[in-house]
């Protein structure tokens, strides 16, 4: 896979790919080539018969700080600022829905996922994560569904996986409230597998496991993701297109122009409910 991206890099050797998050955003986050980037990406890694296991990790300090507010401030104000009319939230939607299928595409890959995260995983992080098989993270990793602070229904895939992953008392915890939480105790509810003392040795175990789900047969290896998605991809693709209905009619508000406002002059917002 030779064709340079803007988003990331991709590396493969003895069948595992490794998927590096480069921005080119502040801490990776995640702007217009990310959206574009991943569904391609991934498409062409599940294609190929020699990717067997598929590593996704971050350059730099952080995971991700999620989504890159200010590369894709086209995309929240053009449904803000569009009154009475329709023809901007109908669009939105139409936005909205490509972005969930960026990280959809992770998600319904067959070829295995192992994500190693490392700093700060931060909203779109956390609905990228929840997309993978399993997650390692270092000690210094800390986590967030942080979009209630902004005033947005997170919409592109925690709420829709979390449910599968976190009980659901821990899951509203985070949802509801927005907190930060560190390595320990994203282990200790089940957000992560394992968690391992520096950035370094989460990436060497992510590789680990990779390579011993690569040492699989490929056939069985794909059937066993088959069966277990069976499980939950009506459920999630359910959730998916009611939380795109429902932002696209209800997240233009006075309250998301005041978080997101707040947000960038690193003051608490006073929201109205409006």
């Amino acid at each position: 896979m030779s064709e340079p991206y803007e988003s990331l890099t991709v590396e493969v050797k003895d069948h595992v790919a490794q998927v590096t998050l480069i921005g080119p955003g502040k801490g990776n986050a995640m702007g217009p080539a990310f959206w574009a980037e991943m569904p391609v990406v991934f498409a062409d890694l599940d294609a190929d018969p020699d990717v067997r296991a598929i590593v996704l990790t971050g350059s730099g300090r952080n995971f991700s700080y999620g989504l890159d507010l200010v590369a894709m401030g086209d995309t929240l104000s053009a449904t803000m600022s569009g009154g009475p009319s329709a023809r901007p939230r109908m669009d939105f939607h139409a936005k909205l829905k490509g972005m969930q299928q960026s990280i959809t595409a992770v998600a319904d890959c067959r070829t295995p996922t192992v994500a190693a995260v490392h700093g700060w995983c931060i909203g779109g992080g956390v609905d990228l994560i929840s997309a993978v098989d399993i997650r390692y993270a270092s000690a210094d990793a800390k986590f967030s569904v942080r979009e209630v602070k902004l005033s947005i229904v997170a919409d592109v895939g925690s709420l829709a996986r979390l449910p599968y992953i976190l009980s659901d008392g821990h899951l509203r915890e985070l949802a509801l409230t927005g907190k930060d939480i560190d390595a320990a105790r994203a282990e200790k509810i089940g957000l992560v597998n394992d968690v391992y003392p520096d950035p370094e040795a989460t990436l060497a175990a992510a590789h680990a496991t990779a390579a011993e789900i690569a040492a699989n047969s490929p056939l069985v290896v794909h059937g066993i993701k088959d069966v277990l998605d069976e499980q939950r991809t009506a459920d999630v693709a359910a959730s998916l297109r009611y939380v795109a209905a429902w932002n696209s009619a209800f997240l233009p508000s006075k309250d998301l122009t005041e978080g997101i406002a707040a947000m960038f002059a690193k003051r608490k917002p006073e929201y109205t409910g409006e």
